[in-house]
């Protein structure tokens, strides 16, 4: 039941407003895995990040797209919590009094043990709009006992505008999404993070919007 609930949501509601809505433009599509487990990494700077992400994937396997998810935001009250769980299919992740990782990232494991694909945000929570904050290691953590996991780094661009953190009223703006090639696991955490960055950074001056925002500055 939830499983038709969430491909008629995502049919009726989510991919018309993205692909009508906004004026996408999406880069190298084919690069964005095609089955899990695998994980996808992007940019975070507003809630639209998530549904755009997974507007690109078929209805056929929007079950298995996951993203992880702020558990104190998500799930601060049942409908919300209802809604996130069952119908956007969220991991949900605790971000204060953190003590055990392994449990911490469990949930995560058990998505990619059943052939998900995650969808993770490791600047941890939205930031300024087009602007790209320092990440965190989570995602080492998930993968530093699935070295081969094939992790994909996506930047998008015009979304923080479409619809900015703290707002609730969706203004259509040209947006772009690029898909960058798989990163290679590096055991030192640090460097594997910085790898990360240099790969979003690098997506990031791809971008169509980012160009025109520049003019309009100048």
């Amino acid at each position: 039941m939830n499983r038709c609930l969430k491909i008629l949501f995502f049919a009726l509601l989510v991919k018309p407003m993205v692909l009508l809505g906004l004026g996408l433009n999406i880069f190298f599509k084919a690069r964005l895995p095609k089955a899990g487990p695998a994980m996808v990494v992007a940019n975070h700077n507003s809630h639209l990040d998530t549904l755009v992400l997974m507007s690109l994937y078929p209805l056929s396997q929007i079950h298995k797209i996951r993203p992880v998810a702020a558990a104190d935001y998500f799930l601060c009250n049942k409908a919300v919590a209802w809604f996130s769980l069952n119908i956007i299919g969220i991991i949900p992740i605790q971000r204060s009094n953190i003590r055990d990782k392994e449990a911490l990232f469990a949930e995560c494991h058990k998505a990619l043990d059943n052939g998900n694909i995650l969808l993770i945000f490791p600047e941890g929570s939205r930031g300024k709009p087009e602007a790209l904050s320092a990440l965190k290691r989570g995602i080492h953590h998930i993968i530093k006992q699935r070295s081969s996991l094939k992790v994909v780094p996506v930047m998008m661009h015009g979304l923080g505008r479409a619809l900015p953190k703290g707002e609730r009223v969706f203004v259509p703006f040209n947006c772009d999404v690029v898909v960058g090639e798989a990163i290679p696991f590096e055991e030192d955490a640090k460097h594997y993070i910085d790898s990360v960055s240099q790969s979003l950074n690098q997506l990031l001056a791809l971008c169509m919007t980012r160009q025109s925002i520049v003019q309009d500055e100048y």
